[in-house]
């Protein structure tokens, strides 16, 4: 058995802006999972602000017609704002339409417009409609490095989660710290094993992390030891707690890093951080890469 400590933010903290060791090569990340509500955006923001932070180049693409994660960013999103549709279904050069984050310097988001609601239909008749982002990115890279590529999905399984699939080389996965936290990921893990076997075969689940965690609880601990005994690698020591903070943040058009970088969800967020790039970076005898041991 694995034990889950109740406490979600260590004691060894990671300041705001503390620099973040870079990736041996370029990580394109994923934040996948078709349940709702597990902290998907939450945490594809606040990564994605804390690695910026640390001193990381970062894109981020809102492949979410909701567009959450732009307004956590405070990206203008509304319609007729180019971004993320007209990367897929228009082949704009992703160049063209990122936008600089207030949250970071080197933090730049593709942005989600309604638009992108028919995107789903509108791939359908496109010829090789799953390697249409895959090919944007590509183009982007050779042009701009830089250090990671995050992509927030939203919450299915759909044609738009399916191009990040293919596009990118990592998986992320948050799991909520509640019952049934492993429903769908199940399900998850078979698209992730069709993608390998048909489109990407470079494609690995590197990272998981356990949100919501609630210390109050017997439950919580439960639910974390179990991901644990089924994701020993992948699983992240950091817990992300509940927390109004992280609820309250995207309302003021930023990440909890930028709303309250004291609170316990900021600390944890920035620990998270630190780990994802302490993996990729090689340290500590971790391979991201394949989300195991080297």
């Amino acid at each position: 058995m694995v034990a889950v400590a109740t406490n979600p933010v260590s004691r060894e903290t990671v300041e705001l802006g503390s620099p973040l060791p870079p990736p041996l090569a370029t990580r394109t990340i994923v934040v996948a999972n078709q349940k709702g509500g597990v902290g998907k955006t939450t945490t594809a923001v606040n990564i994605a602000s804390a690695l910026a932070r640390g001193g990381l180049r970062v894109l981020l693409m809102d492949l979410d017609p909701q567009g959450n994660a732009s307004t956590a960013l405070g990206i203008e999103h509304r319609t007729g704002v180019p971004g993320s549709y007209e990367v897929l279904l228009q082949q704009t050069p992703i160049a063209e339409v990122a936008q600089r984050s207030p949250e970071a310097e080197n933090l730049f988001v593709v942005p989600a417009t309604i638009d992108l609601a028919a995107a789903e239909i509108e791939l359908v008749p496109q010829v090789a409609r799953e390697q249409r982002l895959k090919k944007s990115v590509r183009r982007f890279l050779d042009a701009e490095p830089v250090d990671y590529v995050i992509f927030d999905c939203p919450p299915s399984l759909g044609l738009l989660t399916l191009n990040a699939l293919v596009a990118a080389s990592e998986i992320l996965i948050p799991i909520q710290c509640e019952y049934y936290a492993l429903e769908g990921v199940t399900q998850l893990m078979r698209t992730i094993q069709l993608v390998r076997e048909e489109l990407n075969p470079d494609l690995e689940l590197s990272t998981v992390l356990l949100t919501m965690f609630d210390a109050r609880t017997k439950l919580s601990s439960q639910v974390g030891e179990e991901v644990r005994n089924h994701f020993p690698e992948q699983t992240l020591l950091t817990l992300i707690p509940r927390s109004v903070r992280l609820s309250e943040a995207p309302s003021y058009g930023t990440t909890v890093l930028g709303y309250d970088p004291r609170s316990v969800g900021a600390k944890a967020y920035l620990k998270a951080a630190s780990e994802i790039a302490r993996r990729g970076a090689g340290l500590d005898g971790y391979s991201a890469r394949r989300g195991r041991s080297a």
